[in-house]
């Protein structure tokens, strides 16, 4: 058996400060009808009113692709997986933010939607033999793959996004069961940790059994203003590398 967890490589919110509108307005006080007249207060500036939220056209242009890591392959992502990971679902309601990130599902509402996968490649000799280049292909089907998701925003629904997935992976740190295409996969521990990037950042790791095999996602969530940006990675044959320089790349290209 193949897991949801690793055969898809199905990895994937918060994002804009929304400043409260803010007013102020003096109130005349009454005065003697002999004194002059002060003028009232002004009012205080209003705040300025939050950035629109972004379409999927104008995430696509802002999602990592080749151009921005030369060390990566790329490809669009499958319907049937953005499919399987919106209806994946856990055996535990306050776990579901937490199982969002695993399958290129936004938290929440998303007025805007992208995705990618990435994976590693290999380095090798221009002047390597057929076996090396052959060896070389093996070691990128078995690395790490890394699924980019990227979600905006109205409101302060990145935020809440964001604040959803950091409260579910507390709140499931002993694991939970994942239900993905029908398999079962139990998730033993969910560790969330500080990560670095955007207005918001954090990490979470998932770790499962998988055939005997102890696999583990590294997920990074980082809000950039109204946009979030998850980024899971996941490897068929044991713990995940951390995708810190896709994580950095993303996070620069968003500005």
């Amino acid at each position: 058996m193949r897991s949801a967890l690793v055969r898809r490589s199905v990895l994937t919110a918060s994002a804009v400060s929304l400043a409260l509108l803010a007013t102020a307005c003096g109130a005349d006080k009454a005065e003697d009808k002999n004194a002059d007249a002060k003028p009232s207060a002004a009012p205080a500036t209003s705040a300025a009113p939050a950035a629109k939220a972004k379409t999927d056209a104008e995430l696509g242009g802002l999602i990592v692709t080749k151009a921005d890591l030369a060390a990566y392959q790329f490809a669009a992502v499958p319907e049937t997986e953005v499919k399987a990971g919106a209806a994946a679902s856990s055996d535990k309601a306050e776990c579901l933010p937490v199982v969002k990130t695993q399958g290129y599902a936004p938290v929440g509402t998303a007025a805007g939607v992208a995705r990618t996968k990435a994976i590693a490649v290999p380095k090798t000799d221009e002047n390597a033999t057929p076996d090396e280049k052959a060896a070389a292909g093996l070691k990128m089907l078995a690395g790490t793959r890394t699924a980019v998701t990227l979600a905006s925003y109205e409101g302060k629904g990145a935020e809440e996004a964001f604040a959803a997935v950091k409260t579910a992976a507390t709140a499931c740190a002993a694991g939970f069961t994942l239900t993905m295409e029908g398999e079962n996969t139990k998730i033993d521990k969910v560790a969330s940790g500080t990560a670095t990037g955007g207005d918001e950042a954090l990490s979470v790791a998932l770790t499962a059994n998988v055939e005997g095999v102890q696999v583990t996602t590294e997920t990074v969530v980082v809000r950039k203003g109204n946009t979030v940006a998850t980024h899971t990675a996941s490897s068929f044959s044991g713990p995940a590398d951390k995708p810190q320089a896709i994580v950095d790349a993303q996070v620069k290209k968003l500005g």
